[in-house]
């Protein structure tokens, strides 16, 4: 197995981050105290689910898990949207937002392939304005070059379908997945910008500038909080582009689920709530809120609903991320029953199995309609994982991560080239021996 290697940049970047988080933690116990709302265990809990998934998905997009044949991954610079200042798209801090740009060659230079960038989400005031202190919130840390690997490689044996497409890795800086846009910045006396609607509409015309506009093929895409972002503006991107041939999506680790958690409340629609008020984000969904309340409108099982574009669904049904932050997060579980299961469940026994059960036929009657849709996709495996797209070995690496003998890859390559229909559901935990978590 290759040995991940990660630059001193990123190193650095991940402490920052890590510093970060203990100060908004801090500051959102100060907060709620004064307004007596809430105990200081349960809100460092709803801290933590704020920028958990940053950090989670910070060692998993950015890291140089090594390539096919000993060879690294390319390293990408980073580019700052021209005159976004100008047209308000901004990242919480004011700075312009920024993406990573590979030109394809050969057969694909004129196929375009545009990833989401995750990293959780930020609920309030003071959470976003500490976020704004990272490279979550301000293209100012963000690092200067970025490895592309997994579905953004150019190695023909990381990735043998996308490899010399043109491909865009648009950095996620605004806190709600690319879609708040209020144009008042005072909040409450401190300075945020809310504007990732404007950000994905200014990345895409700079894009169109590059070559987008006259693509052949184009695929959207996107990690967690990008994965949600991709079910999102999945019909938008269609939109722009009338005259290309194929166009498609697929959301990797997107699916969040309405579920409740282990304490019989429900967490992430409580927390999604303060995403959408905040952000003003109800206004991306005019015909589902005039049907039901705004906060189940951002969650995936509604927004398939009226996807017209194909979708390609890959999720894991034990996935790592929820399991922790959804379904178990810290505030929960005072007595940190959950504290080993839900790091490791080869560790978890079997009660709290029986849950992770319900977890996953809660995700499988919320995609069973997709099953009907001939031109969607579907891959959910049973590892315990987040996000599969950007590791070399979750993506495409033999012996890993398979469902009838197929890798991720390949599975969303004959999907997305009409070389076979793609449906596949794994069998429960812990029955693929190919499973591998976390790239790990």
């Amino acid at each position: 197995m290759a040995n991940k290697q990660i630059s001193s940049l990123q190193i650095n970047t991940m402490k920052e981050e890590e510093e970060m988080l203990l100060k908004v933690a801090e500051a959102e116990a100060e907060h709620h105290q004064r307004g007596g709302s809430a105990t200081t265990s349960a809100l460092l809990g709803l801290v933590l689910l704020v920028i958990s998934g940053a950090m989670v998905l910070k060692s998993i997009s950015w890291s140089r898990d090594g390539a096919v044949n000993s060879s690294d991954p390319v390293l990408v610079d980073l580019t700052l949207v021209t005159n976004a200042t100008e047209k308000g798209a901004v990242c919480l801090d004011g700075s312009p937002p920024a993406y990573h740009f590979l030109k394809g060659f050969d057969s694909g230079s004129d196929n375009w392939l545009v990833y989401l960038e995750g990293g959780g989400w930020c609920r309030d005031v003071a959470s976003c304005n500490s976020r704004k202190y990272t490279s979550l919130g301000s293209s100012n840390r963000m690092e200067r070059q970025v490895p592309f690997t997994g579905i953004l490689s150019n190695l023909p044996s990381i990735n043998p379908d996308f490899f010399n497409w043109n491909k865009v890795a648009i950095r996620y800086c605004d806190g709600a997945s690319f879609s708040g846009d209020v144009e008042e910045t005072n909040q409450n006396g401190t300075t945020l910008y809310f504007r990732g609607e404007r950000i994905w509409k200014a990345v895409m015309e700079e894009l169109f500038l590059k070559g987008l506009a006259t693509a052949k093929m184009a695929l959207l895409t996107g990690c967690s909080a990008g994965g949600l972002a991709a079910y999102i503006h999945c019909d938008d991107f269609k939109a722009l582009l009338p005259n290309t041939e194929t166009v498609k999506c697929m959301a990797d680790g997107g699916f969040f689920l309405d579920v409740k958690d282990i304490s019989g409340k429900s967490y992430m629609h409580d927390f999604y709530s303060d995403v959408i008020h905040l952000q003003d984000v109800g206004k991306k969904f005019p015909n589902c809120i005039s049907q039901m309340d705004a906060t189940k409108c951002f969650f995936p099982e509604e927004i398939i609903k009226s996807i017209s574009t194909p979708v390609f669904i890959l999720n894991s049904a034990y996935d790592s991320w929820q399991v922790q932050n959804v379904l178990a997060p810290s505030s929960c579980d005072p007595s940190n029953s959950w504290a080993s299961c839900k790091l490791d469940i080869k560790k978890c026994n079997s009660n709290q199995m029986k849950v992770l059960e319900g977890f996953r036929a809660a995700l499988l009657d919320n995609i069973i309609d997709v099953k009907q849709k001939k031109d969607w996709g579907i891959f959910i495996d049973s590892c315990f994982v987040h996000c599969q797209s950007l590791g070399n070995i979750l993506w495409h690496w033999p012996n890993y991560q398979r469902i009838n003998n197929k890798t991720i890859a390949e599975s969303v390559g004959d999907w997305y080239f009409d070389r076979r229909e793609v449906k596949v559901v794994d069998c429960s935990y812990p029955c693929n021996p190919t499973c591998v978590s976390d790239g790990s």
